[in-house]
C-alpha cells in the first residue's frame, strides 16, 4: 500500500509539471522540450544547526563591538542600516552626489556595485566609505566575475559552462579567484551562488546562470563555489530563494509563477539551500516569484511574503543568515507596491537588507511610522540590526581601512586566471556524438573545409585549428555554390559561433538550420557549437552529423581548447549540465582519446613563469633594435603544451611586413635534423642500415674512395675526417663573378631543370659534379669531431638511392603530411606567397640578386632547394612538431614513426669521452665554454642550429621544447654574426630554463 501510496504521489507531481508548467509550442525553428524531471522520494535530512559549518565564527569581541556600536545609533541609523542602495561608477557627478547624500543624510548600510570600472569603483568606494558613520558593507552581482558589471576585469565561465565540469577542485579555484577580486576592490559580498535548478529550457533569465537542472549537480557546484569565495573571507548570497529555475517569465519585468506542490519545491527547489545552509552559507536573497503553495494570497511576491522569509526560510529552514530582498526596482515587485510600502512589506516579512531601494527616505518614513505604530517593535529592528551589525565585525568592518587603487588592474588581471580558464574550458567541452570515432581527427592527410555559422567572431579556433593541419576556410552566400565547393573535401568542421555576450540571442536561424542539414547530407561533419547547449535543441536531426561537440561559450580560450579537442590534445571531460533532447541528456558526455599532439595552454599549467618568460621580449628587442635580425619567431613549448609563442619585428629593415606566427623561415641546417635524419632514422629501424655500415657499402659511388670504410656512427657524428664544405659555386661563376652561361640558363629548359633562384637553373648534371667533388676531396690528417655538410648531403643520396624518392617527396609523405607540418617544405615559392617568407640576403657575390623564397645556402640551391643539409622553410609551430616527435621517441599523433630504441641510439653521444659532444645527427650541448646552448640544459637535450639565425632544442628531462627562426643573414651575410656573437638565442634559452617553477 505504501509503495502505490508513492507512485500516485510521483504521477500528481509529475501531472502538475506537465499541466501547470508553462506551455511549450512548437517554434519554426524547432522544439525545446521541457526534461522530464524524476522527482527522488528522499529527502535531504539536514545536520542539526549545532553541528552547520561556520565560517565567520561569533566572539566575544564581535558580540561587545555590535551591541557598542547599536546603543549608540540614533533610530535614524538603525533604519539606514537595512538599505543597500545601488551605485555606479560610470554615471556622473549628479549620481555620486546623490548615493553620497544616501550615505550622510540617510545613513544607509551598504552599496551594491553595478557598471563602472573597478578603480573608478575602488575610488568612489573610498569616498563613500569616509562619509559613513558605520563603515558600509559593499556588494556586486558578479556571477562570472567582476566582468558581469565591470570593464577591465576578468571573466569567468557561465555556471552552465561551469556546471559541465566534474573536478569540483576547479569550481572551488574560481570562486577563490572571484574573492580575492572582490575584496581587492573594497567589497564584501558577491551575490552568488545561484542555486536555481533550470528545469525549464526556455526559463528567460536564468539559463546560463544556472548549473544545470540536476538539483545535486547544481548544489555540488555552488557549495564549492561558496567554499573557495568564503574561505577567502568574502560572504556568499545564495539566490534566488525559494527557486527560480522552473520559471517562464522574467521578474525583472513581471511576477513568475511556480506552480508546484510544497512537496515538489521541498525536493527540487530547496534541495540546494538545505545542503548549502549545512555547509554554511552566510545569506540568502529572496525572489520575487508567485508560488501558492507556500503562499496562498493571489500574486503576492514571495520577497514579501511573512510565510516565504519567516516561516519557511527562518523557522522551518533554519536559517538564521542575514536576509536579502531581490532587487526592489524590479518589476515583480515595484508593480505589487509603490516604493516605501513594498520596503515595509519585504521589512515586516523577514528579511534583513532591503537591495536597491527606489526611495530610502520614503522607505525610512514607511518604517518609521510602523515603528511607532507598534507594527513594528524594537526586538524586531534589534534583530536584523545586529545580525548586519554582526556581519560588517566579521568581514572586518570595525577595522575598516581604505582600498588601495594603485595596481588595481593588475593585480585583478594576472596571467593565472588565463591558466585557470584553460582547465575549466578542457573540462568542460563535452563531445555528444562521436560516430565512427570521427573524433579525435587522426588522418592529417585528407582534405578539411571549415565552414562558419553564427555572427560572431571565429578567429582563436581557425587559427588553432591551421595549427594542427591544412584549413580551407569555405564561405559562400548560398547553399547551392557552397554544397558545391565541400564536395572535394573529406571532413568539414562546421563552427555555430554565437557572441559570448550573456543576454545576446545564441539560437540557430532557419537559413542555418537548412544549411546545416544539407552540408551534413552530403558530407562527413563535425559540428562544434560555442553557444548555450539548449542552442542545439532547434537541430530536428543529428543523423547525417558525424561528431558534435559543445563548447558552450565563444570566448578566444573556448576556441582555442575547442580545437585542441577536435585533434586529440587532450582527452574530454565535460557533461552535460542539461538535457538538449531525448538523445542528449544531462550528465550525458563521451570520452574521446587523446593522442599526443601539441597542445596549447598558460606556463602556469607546465611549471612555468609567465613573468620571467615574458623577458624574452628584452631579448628579442635587443636583437633587433642592434640590428642582428630584422625579425624572428619564438616558441617554447612543456609537456605536450605551447606555452609562448610570439613573432617579433619585421621581414625586413625598412619595416614593411610584420612577421606573423604563419610566417616561414629559412631553417638552413635545422633541415638535417627535421628533414634528412629522420628518414634515415626510419632507415635504421627497418634495418636497412646500421652503426657499423660503411659508406662504400651503403652508396656504391664512394666505393674505392678514401671515404668508403667510413661507418654510419662517423658519419652522423661529424667524427668521419671530413672536411667542413667546399664553396661549390665559385667554380660555376665566370671571370665577373657571375653564373657561368656554360653551367646555368636564364630559363627552365631541357637540361637544365634545378632552380637556384628566380631566373636562373643549373644543368642537370651538376650534380654529379658536386657528389664527385666530396667523394674525391682529401680526409683531415686527424681524427676529431668536424662539423661537415658532406655528411647529410651525402645521405640525401643515400636515402634517394635506398627509396627511390627525392629526399622532398619521401620527407613530406613519411613525415609532413601525418605530423600536420603543412607549412614545412623545400622550395616553398610552389605552395606559397613571397609576403610570407621573410627574405634571407641581397646577394652580391653568387646569384646577384634578393635571395626570397629560394634556400640561402648555396650548395642547397645548386641543388635545385632540395639538400640533405639545407633547404627546408618551416614555421616554429611546424618545427616544434618534429621536435616533440623527437621528445615522445618517434611517436605523435599517436603514430609510431620509429622505436623509442632507435631514437636513444641517435641521441647518445657515442664520443663524449673523445670530446665530441655529437649524437647521430643530433647536437648536444657543449662539453666545454663554447656550444650551441646556453650551457643550463641536460646532457639529454638534443637540437640543431642553423646559419640562418635559427635553433631548435628539446630536453627529454624539463620536456621543454624552445624554437627560435629568425633571417639574421638579411640583408648580407657579410656581416659579423652578432646575433651569435651576443648569444641571443642561448640567453633566451638561459630565461626559459629559469621559468621552471617546479625543477
Amino acid at each position: 500500500m505504501k509503495n502505490i501510496s508513492k507512485l500516485l504521489l510521483l504521477f500528481v507531481i509529475i501531472t502538475f509539471v506537465t499541466n501547470c508548467g508553462p506551455t511549450k509550442g512548437k517554434s519554426s525553428v524547432g522544439v525545446i522540450k521541457k526534461p522530464e524531471l524524476v522527482i527522488e522520494e528522499d529527502l535531504y535530512i539536514p545536520v542539526p544547526k549545532s553541528e552547520r559549518k561556520n565560517y565567520f565564527k561569533e566572539t566575544s569581541l564581535e558580540t561587545k563591538w555590535v551591541d557598542s556600536i547599536y546603543t549608540q545609533m540614533t533610530f535614524e541609523e538603525k533604519v539606514g542600516q537595512l538599505f543597500m542602495v545601488a551605485a555606479y561608477s560610470n554615471k556622473d557627478t549628479v549620481h555620486f552626489n546623490a548615493v553620497e547624500k544616501l550615505v550622510t543624510q540617510n545613513k544607509v548600510g551598504g552599496l551594491i556595485f553595478f557598471q563602472g570600472g573597478p578603480v573608478r569603483q575602488a575610488k568612489l568606494t573610498n569616498r563613500f566609505q569616509a562619509k559613513s558613520k558605520v563603515p558600509l558593507f559593499i556588494g556586486i552581482d558578479a556571477e562570472w566575475g567582476l566582468s558581469m558589471r565591470l570593464d577591465s576585469t576578468y571573466k569567468y565561465p557561465w555556471n552552465t559552462t561551469l556546471g559541465a565540469i566534474k573536478d569540483l577542485r576547479l569550481i572551488e579555484k574560481v570562486g577563490r579567484n572571484m574573492a580575492q577580486e572582490a575584496k581587492r576592490i573594497g567589497a564584501h559580498f558577491n551575490f552568488v551562488p545561484v542555486l536555481d535548478i533550470n528545469t525549464n529550457p526556455k526559463n528567460p533569465i536564468i539559463g546560463h546562470r544556472s548549473f544545470g537542472e540536476n538539483k545535486v549537480n547544481v548544489t555540488e557546484h555552488a557549495i564549492a563555489i561558496m567554499e573557495g569565495i568564503q574561505s577567502e573571507g568574502v560572504f556568499c548570497t545564495g539566490k534566488h530563494f525559494p527557486g527560480h529555475g522552473d520559471t517562464a517569465l522574467d521578474s525583472h519585468y513581471a511576477l513568475p509563477l511556480v506552480n508546484f506542490t510544497k512537496d515538489r519545491l521541498e525536493k527540487v527547489e530547496l534541495y540546494p539551500y538545505k545542503r548549502m545552509f549545512d555547509e554554511g552559507l552566510v545569506s540568502v536573497m529572496v525572489a520575487h516569484l508567485n508560488i501558492p503553495s507556500i503562499e496562498p494570497r493571489d500574486n503576492f511576491p514571495t520577497s514579501v511574503s511573512y510565510n516565504v522569509v519567516t516561516n519557511l526560510l527562518q523557522e522551518e529552514l533554519g536559517f538564521d543568515g542575514l536576509i536579502f530582498t531581490d532587487a526592489l526596482n524590479m518589476k515583480a515587485a515595484s508593480k505589487f507596491m509603490k516604493p516605501g510600502d513594498i520596503d515595509l512589506e519585504a521589512f515586516m516579512a523577514g528579511n534583513d537588507i532591503l537591495l536597491f531601494a527606489e526611495n530610502v527616505p520614503l522607505a525610512y518614513q514607511k518604517i518609521s511610522e510602523a515603528y511607532n505604530n507598534g507594527l513594528i517593535t524594537e526586538e524586531r529592528l534589534a534583530k536584523s540590526v545586529k545580525k548586519i551589525l554582526a556581519h560588517k565585525f566579521k568581514i572586518g568592518l570595525n577595522n575598516y581601512k581604505p582600498v588601495d587603487v594603485k595596481n588595481i588592474a593588475s593585480d585583478l588581471n594576472t596571467t593565472f586566471k588565463d591558466a585557470l580558464q584553460y582547465q575549466l574550458f578542457e573540462h568542460a567541452t563535452t563531445v555528444l556524438k562521436n560516430k565512427d570515432n570521427i573524433l579525435p581527427i587522426k588522418n592529417l592527410d585528407q582534405k578539411i573545409a571549415y565552414v562558419k555559422l553564427g555572427d560572431d567572431v571565429n578567429s582563436s579556433f581557425v587559427n588553432t585549428i591551421k595549427k594542427y593541419t591544412e584549413i580551407t576556410e569555405i564561405s559562400e552566400d548560398n547553399i547551392d555554390s557552397l554544397k558545391v565547393r565541400l564536395k572535394d573535401y573529406n571532413t568539414v568542421i562546421v563552427g555555430f559561433h554565437k557572441s559570448d555576450r550573456a543576454w545576446k540571442k545564441h539560437d540557430f536561424s532557419e537559413t542555418e538550420l537548412v544549411w546545416l542539414q544539407e552540408i551534413a547530407k552530403n558530407n562527413v561533419v563535425i559540428l562544434d557549437a560555442f553557444t548555450k547547449p539548449y542552442s542545439l535543441s532547434a537541430i530536428s536531426s543529428f543523423d547525417d552529423i558525424e561528431g558534435v561537440v559543445m563548447s558552450y561559450q565563444n570566448g578566444d580560450i573556448a576556441q582555442e581548447v575547442s580545437a585542441q579537442l577536435l585533434f586529440g590534445a587532450f582527452e574530454p571531460q565535460g557533461k552535460l549540465p542539461v538535457t538538449i533532447n531525448e538523445e542528449f541528456k544531462e550528465g550525458f558526455g563521451l570520452r574521446t582519446d587523446k593522442l599526443n599532439r601539441l597542445g596549447f595552454t598558460a606556463p602556469e599549467n607546465v611549471g612555468m613563469s609567465p613573468s620571467i618568460l615574458s623577458k624574452i621580449d628584452v631579448y628579442a628587442k635587443k636583437a633587433i633594435d642592434g640590428k642582428m635580425a630584422p625579425g624572428m619567431q619564438i616558441l617554447v613549448a612543456r609537456r605536450g603544451k605551447v606555452i609562448f609563442q610570439k613573432s617579433y619585428g619585421y621581414h625586413t629593415y625598412d619595416k614593411q611586413t610584420k612577421v606573423s606566427n604563419s610566417d616561414i623561415y629559412d631553417v638552413a641546417s635545422i633541415t638535417k635534423m627535421v628533414a634528412t635524419l629522420p628518414n634515415v632514422m626510419q632507415q635504421y629501424d627497418k634495418g636497412k642500415v646500421t652503426l657499423d655500415s660503411k659508406l662504400g657499402d651503403m652508396l656504391p659511388m664512394f666505393q674505392g674512395t678514401n671515404k668508403q670504410d667510413i661507418v654510419f656512427k662517423d658519419l652522423l657524428s661529424h667524427y668521419a675526417k671530413l672536411q667542413a664544405w667546399i664553396p661549390f659555386y665559385k667554380n660555376t661563376l665566370d671571370a665577373e663573378k657571375c653564373p657561368s652561361d656554360k653551367i646555368y640558363s636564364l630559363y627552365n629548359k631541357e637540361g637544365f631543370n634545378y632552380q637556384v633562384a628566380e631566373n636562373l637553373y643549373i644543368r642537370n648534371d651538376y650534380q654529379d659534379s658536386i657528389l664527385k667533388q666530396i667523394a674525391d676531396s682529401k680526409l683531415l690528417d686527424k681524427k676529431e669531431y668536424k662539423y661537415s655538410d658532406f655528411t647529410f648531403i651525402i645521405l640525401k643520396e643515400y636515402l634517394e638511392k635506398a627509396t627511390g624518392k627525392t629526399l622532398d617527396k619521401l620527407s613530406t609523405e613519411n613525415f609532413y603530411k601525418t605530423l600536420g607540418m603543412n607549412n614545412t617544405m623545400f622550395n616553398p615559392l610552389r605552395k606559397f606567397d613571397y609576403s610570407v617568407i621573410p627574405p634571407t640576403e641581397n646577394d652580391n657575390y653568387f646569384r646577384h640578386t634578393i635571395i626570397q623564397g629560394y634556400v640561402h645556402d648555396m650548395t642547397a640551391a645548386m641543388q635545385g632547394g632540395v639538400a640533405g643539409h639545407a633547404g627546408i622553410f618551416s614555421n616554429a609551430m611546424d618545427i616544434a612538431k618534429m621536435m616533440q616527435l623527437y621528445l615522445q621517441k618517434g611517436n605523435y599523433g599517436d603514430k609510431q614513426y620509429f622505436s623509442p630504441s632507435t631514437f636513444d641510439t641517435f641521441n647518445t653521444c657515442h664520443f663524449c669521452s673523445e670530446g665530441n659532444r655529437r649524437g647521430l645527427g643530433f647536437d648536444k650541448p657543449q662539453l666545454g665554454k663554447e656550444g650551441p646552448t646556453c650551457g643550463c640544459v641536460s646532457m639529454s637535450s638534443f637540437g640543431h642550429t642553423g646559419f640562418t639565425g635559427t635553433i631548435a632544442w628539446a630536453d627529454p628531462e624539463t620536456e621543454i621544447v624552445y624554437v627560435f627562426l629568425s633571417n639574421r643573414t638579411y640583408p648580407g651575410n657579410t656581416e659579423v654574426n652578432k646575433l651569435s656573437k651576443e648569444n641571443i638565442r642561448e640567453d633566451i634559452q638561459k630565461i626559459i630554463q629559469e621559468a621552471i617553477l617546479d625543477k
